[in-house]
């Protein structure tokens, strides 16, 4: 595939769509982006990961809550699959455009640097679109569409994890002390 390329699944509401995020969640670009940007996002993102497999490996010993460690699990997995995306998809991959399929292993290396790659994303759920009603101040009359981004399978994974924390927190800490 080549970026912007679709593949309906489900009618007009569900698409494999290929683009290659450079930032983190959404497109966001930390620090503006650029080297700078792109090499602490890098690092936040390992540093991360260790931390979370520091704590899931805590709990592990503590026979906490099987839901936690699952939960946990998802999170670890999917910031863990993100960096992998993140640290050498630039260098296996030749730069993908528009109408041009990246070739693997280019004998003139890849894209981007270690720490430079992009994260590949490709589901892409536009349920509905149509006008904000005119009566709502600044963005009346203005086009939107539910369900925007763009994600992949580690950002779906970090979210499921990230969900059962919010939701079951009191079933998973509800023997820790209280301050």
């Amino acid at each position: 595939m080549y970026i912007g390329d679709s593949i309906p699944i489900f009618g007009d509401w569900a698409f494999i769509h290929f683009v290659e995020n450079e930032g983190m969640a959404f497109g966001w670009k930390l620090f503006g982006g650029g080297d700078f940007g792109k090499i602490f996002l890098s690092v936040f993102r390992i540093g991360a990961v260790i931390g979370i497999a520091y704590y899931l490996w805590i709990i592990i010993k503590q026979k906490k809550h099987f839901l936690l460690l699952t939960s946990i699990s998802l999170i670890l997995a999917g910031a863990l699959g993100n960096i992998i995306d993140s640290l050498f998809y630039g260098l296996i991959f030749e730069a993908s455009g528009p109408f041009h399929v990246a070739s693997m292993f280019p004998t003139d290396g890849g894209y981007a640097d270690f720490l430079h790659g992009r994260v590949v994303d490709m589901f892409y759920f536009p349920l509905f679109e149509g006008s904000y009603p005119k009566w709502i101040p600044w963005i009346g009359g203005d086009y939107f569409q539910f369900f925007q981004p763009v994600f992949n399978i580690a950002d779906s994974s970090i979210f499921i994890g990230v969900s059962m924390l919010v939701l079951m927190q009191k079933k998973f800490f509800a023997n820790e002390e209280e301050y």
